[in-house]
């Protein structure tokens, strides 16, 4: 498959994805955002697209003027039925083109914490099955989504917010948190976002966030485990 992502800082990149996507001979083409020659391409050219995450709020059109054109981008693939994955700000991206509302999260939520799979998470069995030990995954964000209307499952809540994961059909699917994590990416994203770190109920220390950086193999484990299911196999 032809795989193609946008990426909207350096360091918030593939991670996991990656590994994944090579080890599946698949081939991999980007638009960075923060290139200002950057290119998105022809819907056609492209299988399925996966939307990083990024510190940027989408509602910063006037600050990041590319976001209108992201957003057209990735309304054209949904509409033409390309698989589309969205990660963190990816996902809140995929979740306002699809109609819902994003806005400020109830509590900020920054580290190591557990999701709990809901519910209508079983009406997605692999899904659930996926996520039914309730997982210790990496979160980094202040907003969150609302879940699309028309149908969508709401899959997986946190201690701090609702709405941790939405699936719209059988090709869109978006995850507020980050199972593409590893220890490279982690450290740059400490690095590059240590005034987002502050003494908030859900928010770790830097120390408490490098304590916890084992968990990156359980988070890489459970996205090639999605990625299998949601690339191939179970989709219904």
């Amino acid at each position: 498959m032809n795989v193609h992502y946008l990426q909207h800082v350096p360091f918030e990149g593939l991670g996991a994805i990656k590994i994944w996507l090579d080890d599946k001979e698949h081939k991999i083409s980007s638009t960075k955002f923060y290139d200002p020659g950057f290119l998105l391409p022809d819907i056609s050219e492209i299988d399925a697209l996966i939307v990083l995450g990024g510190p940027m709020s989408i509602h910063e059109e006037s600050v990041y003027q590319w976001l209108k054109a992201e957003k057209l981008f990735i309304k054209s693939c949904i509409a033409a039925g390309k698989k589309v994955l969205g990660i963190c700000l990816g996902a809140q991206l995929i979740a306002d083109c699809l109609g819902a509302k994003v806005t400020p999260a109830t509590h900020k939520e920054i580290g190591w914490f557990p999701v709990f799979p809901t519910e209508e998470s079983k009406k997605l069995p692999w899904f659930y099955k996926l996520f039914s030990n309730k997982p210790i995954v990496f979160h980094w964000h202040g907003d969150r989504f609302d879940i699309p209307d028309n149908g969508s499952l709401d899959l997986l809540y946190s201690e701090a917010n609702a709405h941790q994961a939405f699936y719209y059909n059988k090709n869109v699917i978006g995850l507020q948190f980050h199972l593409e994590v590893t220890q490279t990416s982690l450290l740059q994203m400490l690095e590059n976002g240590k005034e987002d770190i502050e003494p908030l109920l859900y928010v770790q220390s830097e120390a408490e966030i490098h304590t916890g950086v084992q968990n990156t193999s359980t988070c890489n484990t459970l996205m090639n485990e999605f990625l299998n299911n949601w690339f191939y196999e179970n989709n219904q």
